[in-house]
């Protein structure tokens, strides 16, 4: 079934009235879009009607998405999901947040434990077999995190082969490190690494530069990344395979932030605390 394109350009024009305000706790509180209308049966008509929407994140992620004092996930894929639902018409208050690490997320899209993953998602063929991708909305690299001075020398994955390196089981980044011949050990959040590498279990960990500098300034003076990204890791979102509706609908969505500031909002309330602002990258409205 097809959108109708005058309904839903309504729906997110209504979106950019007003500018993205700011709100205790680093946070943004995109506008909420007042009784927007959508063609029955799509996914955004169905998510309106109950005005609530369920979005699976990280819980361990500084910068991108970390549990507040509230209980409630922070971050910039945080704001992320409070932008698209906020299209929908459904405000922060009505966002169910649940934890999602990264074996979990194509299985919770599978089975409607949530509608929508906003969780540090690369994008690849593999995941595309199984769930749709909105987005990129941020594109990532793969690097190292290694205890502060380097003590190691470590200069590149190269260095790692042989070495006690972790990551986590399920992610990109565990299959990236593992063609480098690197004795990998494995847990499910990547908060998990860091009394291994404290202590000498391991001498590095690996994943996306952008988590490894949350993780780092939340441990200051701990641990270095050595800034040296060996992969791309275009972040998208994930959702039902084939709702190419709702796909289109989130791309347009995200559009909209880059042009009218929310996306830049969202990024200097968050991640921007500790990483320069970058362009957001071109959607990819690639076909099944």
């Amino acid at each position: 079934m097809r959108i109708r394109k005058t309904l839903m350009i309504t729906a997110i024009a209504a979106a950019s009235v007003l500018g993205l305000g700011a709100c205790a706790g680093g946070t943004t509180a995109p506008p909420v879009v007042t009784k927007p209308t959508f063609e029955a049966g799509t996914t955004m008509a169905k998510l309106a009607d109950a005005g609530a929407i369920t979005i699976g994140t990280k819980f361990d992620q500084p910068l991108f998405g970390l549990k507040g004092p509230s209980g409630d996930p922070v971050g910039f894929d945080v704001e992320i999901g409070k932008i698209i639902a906020a299209s929908l018409g459904i405000p922060a208050d009505k966002i169910k947040w649940v934890e999602t690490v990264s074996k979990n997320r194509e299985p919770f899209i599978e089975n409607g434990t949530v509608d929508i993953v906003v969780a540090t998602y690369t994008i690849n063929d593999k995941r595309k077999q199984v769930i749709s991708f909105a987005g990129p909305y941020y594109n990532a690299g793969q690097d190292i995190l290694v205890l502060a001075g380097n003590p190691e020398g470590i200069k590149g994955p190269e260095d790692l082969k042989g070495k006690n390196v972790c990551s986590v089981s399920g992610s990109t980044s565990e299959k990236n490190i593992a063609a480098y011949g690197v004795n990998l050990i494995t847990t499910d959040t990547y908060s998990n690494c860091l009394e291994p590498l404290r202590s000498g279990k391991v001498i590095a960990v690996t994943t996306d530069n952008v988590i490894l500098a949350g993780l780092a300034d939340q441990n200051a003076g701990e641990f270095e990344v050595l800034s040296n990204p060996f992969t791309e890791e275009p972040y998208g979102i994930g959702l039902a395979h084939d709702d190419t509706v709702f796909r289109n609908f989130i791309n347009d969505v995200l559009e909209k932030s880059y042009a009218d500031g929310s996306w830049k909002a969202a990024w200097e309330a968050t991640a921007g605390k500790v990483l320069k602002t970058p362009q957001p990258p071109a959607v990819n409205r690639y076909s099944n």
